[in-house]
């Protein structure tokens, strides 16, 4: 989808310095948890970011979580942000997203957490199983991950990189229909992919999106 002007339609705190918006979905828009769109406000001078799909589904909305930077030439205007306020967005893009597995083990850090909550969402409702480890200093979206707890998702919340490695060993099978995502920043996808070669896995086998 080319750039559409369409809607906020809530914004919501979820956690330090970090938002979640819905955004009304337009006409012909369709992607999976795990896309990315490229979204930009008309309001404020052309600065466009990439930011990740974070709900299971977009029939009449879609969510993306934003991390407020201070200093950042659209954070201040995000946080700002109120229903009925018009955005910019195209896509979606990007190779790493669900595609119907029955099984799914997501690896994520810092806001990598958004599109991980939302695949592992897809995936229950798909009726399959999902595990997901979630490595950051100020961990966000506390009650959508408390939720999957409670629906079975397998949660690990680490403080440490050291950590990932045996939460890897624990949640990664290697059985037939498991896929592997990697959502985060580069330092961590190094963490990630040492974490589930450490498990048996193939890291080259995973479905991974470097946020920069």
């Amino acid at each position: 989808m080319d750039r559409t002007i369409t809607t906020v339609s809530a914004v919501r705190t979820v956690g330090p310095d970090a938002v979640t918006l819905d955004v009304a979905t337009p006409a012909g828009f369709d992607a999976a948890p795990g896309q990315f769109v490229k979204f930009s406000l008309p309001s404020v001078a052309d600065a466009p970011r990439f930011y990740t799909i974070s709900s299971p589904t977009v029939t009449e909305t879609f969510e993306i979580t934003v991390e407020i930077d201070d200093d950042g030439a659209l954070g201040p205007h995000i946080a700002e942000l109120e229903p009925g306020d018009k955005i910019a967005v195209s896509g979606p893009f990007g190779s790493a997203y669900y595609e119907g597995e029955d099984r799914v083990v997501v690896l994520a850090g810092g806001p990598g957490v958004g599109p991980a909550i939302g695949i592992a969402e897809r995936t229950l409702e798909d009726g399959g199983q999902a595990a997901l480890i979630y490595r950051d200093d100020d961990p966000i979206h506390d009650d959508r991950l408390a939720s999957l707890d409670d629906r079975g998702v397998d949660v690990s919340i680490l403080s440490e990189d050291s950590a990932v490695s045996a939460a890897a060993v624990e949640a990664i099978t290697g059985d037939t229909g498991e896929q592997v995502f990697v959502y985060g920043f580069a330092g961590f996808l190094d963490v990630a992919t040492d974490a589930i070669e450490a498990a048996g896995g193939d890291a080259g086998q995973a479905k991974v999106e470097n946020f920069g």
